[in-house]
Formats: C-alpha cells, sequence, structure tokens
C-alpha cells in the first residue's frame, strides 16, 4: 500500500507540474499576442496620424502657392526680394519641418518647368538631358529618336527610332503609342531606356504636363506676373530655378561645384535676369547654357509631404501634382495623387 500511494503522489507531482507548465506557456503566449496587439494597434494608430499631417503638410503647401498666385505682387524692389526668398521657400527648397499637431510636417514643392517635357521637347533638349549618362552616343540617339517616334501620331520611324515593326517583334509585343507620353514611367517601353538609366535619374528630369487645351504653358515669369498674358511656353528651354540637381548637372560644360553654387544661390533668391546666372556660373558655361534656361515657370507643381510624429520613428508621405491658376474655382486642381510616398531621411 505504501509503494502504491508513494507511485500516486509522484504521479499527481507530474502532473501538476505539467499543468503549471502549460498554464505559464498560455500565460506567456497571451501576454505576447497582448503586446502584439498593443504593438499593431499603436503602430496603427502613429501611420494614420503622420498619414494625415502629410496630407496637411501638403494642403499647407497648396495654400502657399495659391496665395502666391493670388497676392499682387508690389513694386518696391526691397519688396521684391523679400517676396522672391517667400516663393523660394516654396519651391525647389529644403524648408525645415513645421510643426503640427503632436508631430510636424516636412514639405519639398518642384515647378515642372524645371524638367524636360517629354511631349514637347525638341531633339536638342531630349539629347542634352542624356548628357551626364555614361551611354555610348549611339545609345543616347537610339532613344532621343524612339522617344520623338513615340509620341508622334504617324507610323514613319526615324534613322534610329523605332516604330510598331519593333514593338511588335519583342517577345512580350505591344503597338507603339503615336500619341502624347501620359505618364513618365511610359519611358519604360520605349526603345533604349533600361530600368537603370530611368531610375538612374532620369525619371527626376522629365515631365508630361502641360495645358491640353491650348498645348502650352502660360508664362510664370516673375516678377511681371500681374500683367500675365497667355503665352506659349518655350518647351526647349529648363527653369534653371526649378531645375533639379539631375537636369542641371545635364546642361553642357557642366560640374559639381557649379551645380552646388547654383543650388546654394536658389536658397536665398532666385535667378532674374542672365546676368545673374553669368555672374555664378563664369562667362564659358554661361554661353554653353543660355540657349536652353529660362526663368519661366509652369503652373504645375509636385509637392512632396513626409508626416511625422514626436519621439515615434514612424513617417508617413504623400505626393501629388497639383496645377495652380487662378482662373481655377479654389485656385488649383489636383492632376494626381500618390499615397505611400517613400521616406528618406
Amino acid at each position: 500500500m505504501k509503494r502504491i500511494l508513494k507511485n500516486e503522489r509522484g504521479i499527481a507531482l507530474f502532473i501538476v507540474l505539467w499543468v503549471m507548465a502549460l498554464l505559464t506557456v498560455i500565460a506567456g503566449e497571451f501576454c505576447y499576442a497582448i503586446r502584439t496587439e498593443a504593438n499593431i494597434t499603436r503602430n496603427f494608430k502613429e501611420e494614420t496620424q503622420t498619414y494625415y499631417i502629410a496630407v496637411s503638410g501638403l494642403f499647407w503647401a497648396i495654400e502657399e502657392l495659391v496665395v502666391n498666385e493670388f497676392v499682387p505682387l508690389k513694386v518696391n524692389a526691397a519688396d521684391v526680394e523679400e517676396e522672391q526668398e517667400d516663393i523660394r521657400l516654396r519651391i525647389n527648397t529644403d524648408i525645415p519641418a513645421v510643426p503640427y499637431g503632436d508631430g510636424q510636417f516636412k514639405v519639398l514643392s518642384e515647378n515642372e518647368s524645371g524638367k524636360v517635357n517629354l511631349n514637347r521637347a525638341g531633339e536638342f533638349l531630349l539629347k542634352m538631358m542624356l548628357n551626364h549618362f555614361e551611354i555610348a552616343d549611339a545609345d543616347k540617339n537610339i532613344i532621343v529618336d524612339s522617344i520623338m517616334d513615340w509620341r508622334d501620331k504617324d507610323h514613319f520611324y526615324r534613322a534610329n527610332g523605332a516604330e510598331n515593326e519593333y514593338y511588335l517583334s519583342l517577345p512580350k509585343p505591344y503597338p507603339c503609342k503615336n500619341g502624347d507620353f501620359t505618364s513618365i514611367g511610359e519611358l519604360l517601353l520605349v526603345r533604349g531606356v533600361t530600368s537603370e538609366i530611368f531610375y538612374g535619374g532620369l525619371k527626376d528630369m522629365v515631365t508630361v504636363y502641360q495645358d491640353q487645351e491650348t498645348g502650352s504653358e502660360r508664362d510664370y515669369q516673375r516678377p511681371e506676373r500681374d500683367s500675365r498674358q497667355k503665352a506659349g511656353f518655350d518647351f526647349n528651354r529648363i527653369n534653371i530655378n526649378a531645375a533639379p540637381p539631375q537636369m542641371l548637372r545635364a546642361f553642357p560644360l557642366m560640374t559639381e561645384d557649379v551645380v552646388l553654387d547654383i543650388r546654394k544661390y536658389r536658397e536665398k533668391k532666385d535667378f532674374r535676369s542672365f546676368s545673374d546666372v553669368q555672374r555664378i556660373v563664369g562667362s564659358d558655361k554661361y554661353a554653353a547654357i543660355w540657349p536652353y534656361i529660362t526663368f519661366s515657370l509652369s503652373p504645375y507643381y509636385t509637392i512632396k509631404s513626409v508626416g511625422m510624429l514626436k519621439d515615434s520613428r514612424t513617417r508617413q508621405g504623400v505626393q501629388a501634382v497639383v496645377k495652380i491658376d487662378k482662373t481655377l474655382t479654389k485656385g488649383y486642381e489636383i492632376i494626381q495623387w500618390i499615397d505611400g510616398l517613400e521616406y528618406r531621411s
């Protein structure tokens, strides 16, 4: 009997230990699940907050651009200089983060006049934009002619271009568009344009936006913005005040030092005359680049906004292409909207 009771006590102890171990595992799993759900909830909350902070930043930028469009330009020279500096805070300039609610947003506004318009640019400008890419001249000629064949409405191909005969012979065939580019992503369909070239900087140098009703953009040159007239926009020139670094590097004879000098100048104010440009870049480089530059702005802006929270690494970004025009009911029109903008600190 003593031996049987001893065996039963041993079994009971084993069962108790097994149950305790099981309860410990269940309790640990429960705590882990609760903590995971709490983290998920917190992350969702922070992502939602930062997203709407980013959206607020984007509409803040739109408001500033609309105000710049509607407010008359002062005639006093000092006031003109002050306004120019204010505008530079909005366009193509890295401005400090703006506090908003429990966080802050950081905004970058770019004007499309600083890019090559794929639908309107001529052969010389298309060739120039490929200057800083390390590709053979023959490949550059193929890209330029193929872009022009893609957008024209006929089926005749240029010496180095491509039409249906080429595209329909590809492993995954598709027709040549023979019409305007509707997005810069279409470049990846054009003969000669590789992913390395496109994502290696070309996508930041091109645009497709122009006024559809006239086929041209309006002259947004300052300081005469109060007496603006509808005028043909020269699509074979690039606004040096709005050109991104990749575009600046494509200008003839351009060096990294000169690109840096241009960007430093633009942090304070716009170039307003060719003499301003010549003073910064030097006579030799000015002689090479002046045929390609302008000071006219496009009504189209690309606005990027990133929302951030205090004591949090969560970031959310949005991007929009916006047309700013006082003839519109609200003064602006959103042409394109992209959520989930990649954030780079």
